[in-house]
């Protein structure tokens, strides 16, 4: 099985890497639902539990994080590019009803 033929609970969006704008999927299932990855297969892929400790350490530090994102959201030249690539994405077109409500 290739990566490419993983689909389920994974979406496709935009985001950076070093700079440059690239494809990355967000887990909407699985370990790590909600979270944004390079790869379909990691959101089911097992926890490692030395990371996610460290994960949480840093995010006890977490106002220094929140006014570094601003930061570079705010400043870095990619990050509105690709805010206007991830609102571009089809989405799905709901049909209406054939038969209409009566007055």
């Amino acid at each position: 099985m290739l990566i490419q033929d993983i689909t389920e609970g994974v979406t496709q969006i935009w985001g950076r890497n070093k700079g440059k704008i690239v494809r990355k999927y967000r887990c909407t299932s699985g370990s790590r639902k909600g979270r944004i990855v390079a790869s379909p297969s990691t959101c089911n892929a097992p926890k490692r539990v030395k990371s996610s400790i460290a994960m949480k350490k840093a995010k006890r530090r977490g106002s220094v994080i929140n006014v570094k994102t601003k930061r570079t959201k705010k400043y870095y030249g990619a990050s509105p590019r690709i805010a206007k690539l991830n609102k571009m994405r089809p989405k799905t077109t709901r049909r209406r009803s054939s038969r209409r409500r009566k007055m």
